[in-house]
């Protein structure tokens, strides 16, 4: 059979069996298969590629593999500007916006706490998920590797930690989000955004040793949950800091 040497770059090893790690991998094929079709088959995600070169040029996820092939696929670039190389995605996304599948609820909710625009898929089936995010250009966050790799996928990422506060770090260092962060502007239930409101309006719902004291209030635009700053907020603030500890400051909030 023929054969060809494949190379996975940075990030994209932790996909690999450990065999595999760092090195060329002489693989066999039939035909002229498709280089998305040989970036999944070792079982990467199309969607956590920047860059292919093939023999060394370029090339979007459709390119042919053939006999002798030299193949070298790459993450995102952190530090080097290589927009003028890139073909595998031609459209990027307009705004930041993310859609989490059921099982990432807690870090839907901190990335709500920094600002994002991230809605939660629970209970969603992965066809509905995946057409959601297509629609409303979303990004799709998941632990579910073969979920990134449904073609109608454009835009995601699948996040390596299991700890919810390391899972926020690592999506705000992958898509280099710290210097967008507005901590506070969203609600933490449904993600929408939160606007002031006139104590007046609200007063009703207000607890009574609350409104005692405070004029400030924040509602959100789309369920209606009402905020203030309470005790609970030094707390909040703290998990803001944890999260981004090592990123650049973070915005007004």
């Amino acid at each position: 059979m023929p054969s060809a040497s494949v190379r996975m770059y940075g990030e994209l090893n932790d996909f690999l069996p450990p065999g595999w790690r760092q090195e060329a991998i002489a693989y066999t094929f039939q035909g002229t298969p498709a280089v998305k079709d040989v970036i999944e088959s070792l079982g990467v995600p199309h969607v956590e590629v920047e860059l292919v070169l093939l023999n060394g040029e370029s090339v979007d996820l459709a390119a042919r593999l053939g006999l002798g092939d030299r193949l070298a696929v790459y993450p995102k670039f952190e530090s080097l500007d290589v927009t003028g190389l890139l073909a595998v995605r031609r459209e990027p996304l307009r705004r930041i916006a993310f859609l989490l599948d059921g099982h990432l609820g807690k870090l839907a909710r901190y990335l709500r706490l920094l600002g994002f625009d991230a809605a939660h898929a629970n209970g969603f089936p992965d066809e509905e998920l995946v057409a959601a995010a297509s629609r409303e250009e979303r990004i799709v966050l998941t632990r579910d590797r073969a979920l990134l790799k449904r073609s109608v996928v454009t835009h995601g990422y699948w996040v390596r930690s299991t700890d919810p506060i390391e899972q926020a770090r690592e999506v705000v260092r992958r898509f280099d989000l710290a210097g967008h962060v507005r901590p506070f502007t969203r609600c933490l239930v449904c993600g929408g955004p939160l606007a002031p409101v006139a104590k007046e309006e609200v007063v009703e719902r207000i607890p009574p040793r609350v409104a005692a004291w405070r004029d400030d209030y924040l509602r959100c635009t789309g369920c209606g949950k009402l905020y203030w700053e309470g005790t609970h907020h030094p707390r909040l603030r703290a998990t803001v800091d944890r999260i981004l500890e090592g990123s650049a400051v973070s915005g007004p909030g």
